[in-house]
């Protein structure tokens, strides 16, 4: 027998301090010391897109009062989830997490102190310190995304949004039923109530087409709820500067019902100079975007039928601030304002007869 393990059975108060360290070092070792965050559903690894996203969830442990995750989605670098307008997840009770995030080849997720200030896009991850109490990133599983829906119209092929846009200043969910095309080739966009679950339309081409003339045939916008919003633009979603790459069509009255209906605009929108507001009355429009290096020119016509000599009911060119074409495609889209704000919904449905891009 051992001089220690003699000495151990003798002094009984060696024996407890012997016990206490051995269990000190087991516990030490099988538990992390500090807080904890992980990604237990992992989306598709993908390059990514404004119009897909998929679920992310996971647990933390040891959590403090206040704090909350911040997800980020890699594709070429990293960028904030679900949207930079909301970048917050909560922690439920059960010390999970879940929300909804674009797709990217790498996904993130931080615990963080209510202090933290999450930047919209980064290279590099937060390190752990004053604000980020911990940090897992992984890749993207193999599985593939779930697929768009397509639809043709005017020729092309659209992507129909199925993921959810915080266009308009709120969150508003989207369902690919809300967008069809009926047995005339015209397309519908519809917003209103589906499965108890309020939701907004979108389509996108599948393709870019640059420089040119774009030419939308709109049965009517003039009797939309003011608070909804009725878009024709041209976007490049993939731009990784803060101001959208983006001209705009659009009528809504934006919540009052005293504004003009209509609105010409060269994005940033809070410039005023590139907006340019106008009325447009009710029954068959046809709005003309021509689009040049440095020059984007705004036509509104009545009716579905240009020829020489049509005259205007509103035009209006830009000169300044114009984006140079990339890879930017046609978007149309029916969504509403500030919708939360609300008492009700009011449904809506738009009919797009035509579209038509000249080089």
């Amino acid at each position: 027998m051992s001089r220690l393990l003699q000495r151990t059975l003798l002094r009984p108060d060696l024996a407890l301090m012997l016990l206490g360290v051995l269990l000190g070092g087991c516990r030490s070792k099988s538990e992390p010391a500090g807080p904890s965050v992980e990604i237990s559903r992992v989306p598709p690894a993908s390059p990514g897109g404004p119009e897909l996203m998929e679920p992310i969830e996971g647990r933390v442990s040891r959590v403090m009062p206040g704090q909350k995750i911040v997800v980020y989605a890699k594709n070429g670098i990293w960028w904030v989830q679900p949207f930079k307008t909301q970048p917050f997840t909560a922690i439920q009770s059960n010390l999970t997490w879940k929300t909804s995030t674009h797709l990217g080849t790498d996904y993130a997720a931080l615990l963080v102190n209510p202090g933290f200030q999450p930047p919209a896009r980064v290279d590099v991850l937060p390190n752990i310190g004053k604000d980020v109490a911990a940090v897992i990133s992984v890749k993207g599983s193999p599985s593939p995304p779930l697929e768009s829906k397509l639809i043709h119209f005017s020729g092309y092929d659209w992507t129909v949004r199925s993921a959810a846009s915080d266009r308009g200043g709120e969150m508003n969910a989207y369902d690919p039923s809300n967008a069809w095309v009926d047995g005339k080739g015209y397309l519908h966009l519809r917003m209103g109530i589906i499965n108890d679950r309020w939701s907004c339309a979108e389509v996108s081409l599948t393709r870019s087409l640059g420089y040119g003339t774009y030419k939308f045939v709109v049965k009517d916008s003039a009797q939309l709820d003011p608070a909804s919003v009725f878009g024709l633009f041209t976007l490049d979603g993939h731009r990784e500067e803060d101001v959208r790459s983006e001209l705009d069509i659009e009528l809504s009255r934006w919540g009052r019902p005293d504004n003009k209906n209509a609105q010409y605009v060269v994005q940033p929108y809070y410039v005023p100079e590139n907006v340019s507001r106008f009325e447009a009355p009710a029954g068959e429009l046809t709005h003309v975007l021509r689009w040049e290096p440095g020059s984007a020119s705004f036509k509104s016509y009545r009716g579905s039928t240009i020829v020489p000599g049509s005259k205007s009911l509103y035009e209006h060119v830009f000169n300044s601030g114009i984006p140079p074409a990339a890879a930017e495609t046609v978007h149309i889209n029916l969504y509403e304002f500030y919708h939360s704000r609300r008492e009700k919904h009011v449904p809506a449905e738009i009919v797009i007869e035509k579209f038509e891009y000249l080089p």
